[in-house]
């Protein structure tokens, strides 16, 4: 194999890929990424044995080939040569060796055989469908930060992508809950989604699919089956096994009679419970909200630092209610909030309370209190 590629388009095709291949390996290869040089492309792949990227880029190939080498030190080479220079790796059958020059830079790295990289079959996929790059982030973006990673409770470890809604209304819908709070974001089903399984798709695969969504006008293609999920992104293809397990039945937890409505300003209310927190203990992180008419007061009490009160303007006409929340957890879900109005449905100190952008835009928030 000899190859020439530019530094530049190496070093951001590394970059996605690299990401996947964990630093402490049990098995030799799964350290490496996969190089194949053929009809003036390169590609490089790497896999965990749950989740495989491959990305493809121009190359002036001089003679095809394939061989395996350490994907974190290949990535840290091509990063420190110089900027624009041209990369030349070439690799001879009979040396089990990678030699890689740029400028007046020699690299030779030990090799391992293609014939030992692990392929993730994929099987046949059953539904394919396209979303536009910013949505499948808005998607991610809205529930990610709920997925639980309590490990015992391995099919909450990510998200549940599945259609809902009626025959005339269908809906994509994701969601992800820990249990404490709950996060769920409806788009319009896109077409070959009809029937869709309902699938849970794994939190290292969600985070490498955001990452890898650079330009939002982009389209990123999904195609599912029963055990595999496959996002295509340009140049790039990352498939990854599902969690297999049932997710719970959330519409339980989403509460429809919480009559106490809190409208709020989202910047205020934001900065607001992070002022209070400051104060709070890493463990209790509880802010009580005393609600009045019209008004709203935050505060914080841990006996070990001292305590913290703020009062704002809001739009509440319902009785007074006392309820705590994890400050951490309600920041969490501001941060999510798209407009600058954010409103509370609330019903009593012990049951959860709905949080949705004024405007709703087809996301919602549960989030259980807390006693303080």
């Amino acid at each position: 194999m000899k190859v020439t590629v530019e530094r530049a388009q190496l070093l951001k095709s590394l970059g996605h890929v690299h990401r996947v291949v964990e630093r402490r390996n049990t098995i030799p290869i799964l350290g490496n990424v996969l190089l194949r040089a053929e009809n003036s492309r390169l590609s490089l792949k790497a896999t965990d044995l749950d989740l495989e990227i491959t990305e493809t880029l121009a190359a002036d190939v001089a003679t095809s080939g394939s061989t395996t080498v350490p994907a974190h030190m290949l990535y840290d080479i091509v990063r420190k040569l110089p900027d624009g220079s041209q990369i030349v790796l070439e690799a001879t059958g009979d040396r089990a060796v990678l030699a890689i020059r740029a400028a007046r830079s020699r690299f030779t790295l030990q090799t391992l055989p293609e014939s030992d990289f692990p392929d993730l079959a994929a099987g046949e996929m059953t539904h394919t469908f396209t979303l536009g790059a910013a949505d499948v982030k808005r998607l991610i973006d809205r529930t990610q930060f709920a997925i639980s990673t309590e490990e015992t409770r391995y099919y909450l470890n990510g998200i549940y992508l599945h259609s809902a809604g009626s025959a005339t209304n269908a809906t994509l819908r994701a969601v992800a809950t820990d249990g404490h709070r709950l996060a769920q974001i409806d788009l319009a089903l896109p077409s070959g989604a009809n029937g869709m399984p309902g699938v849970i798709v794994p939190r290292k695969t969600v985070g490498e699919v955001q990452r890898l969504i650079d330009d939002p006008e982009a389209a990123v293609t999904v195609e599912l089956s029963l055990g595999k999920i496959r996002f295509t992104i340009g140049n790039v293809v990352l498939t990854s096994k599902l969690i297999d397990g049932t997710f719970p039945d959330y519409g339980r937890v989403i509460p429809a009679n919480n009559d106490k409505q809190l409208i709020v300003d989202k910047h205020d209310f934001e900065q607001a419970v992070d002022r209070v927190s400051t104060i709070s203990s890493e463990r209790g992180r509880a802010v009580k909200l005393a609600l009045a008419s019209g008004k709203l007061v935050l505060s914080v009490t841990n006996p070990d630092s001292g305590s913290a009160t703020e009062e704002l303007e809001v739009d509440y006409a319902a009785d007074a209610l006392d309820i705590g929340f994890n400050s951490r957890y309600l920041l969490d879900i501001a941060a999510q909030i798209e407009g600058d109005v954010a409103v509370l449905r609330l019903a009593d100190p012990g049951s959860p309370t709905l949080i949705q952008d004024k405007d709703s835009k087809g996301a919602l928030y549960v989030l259980m209190p807390m006693r303080v």
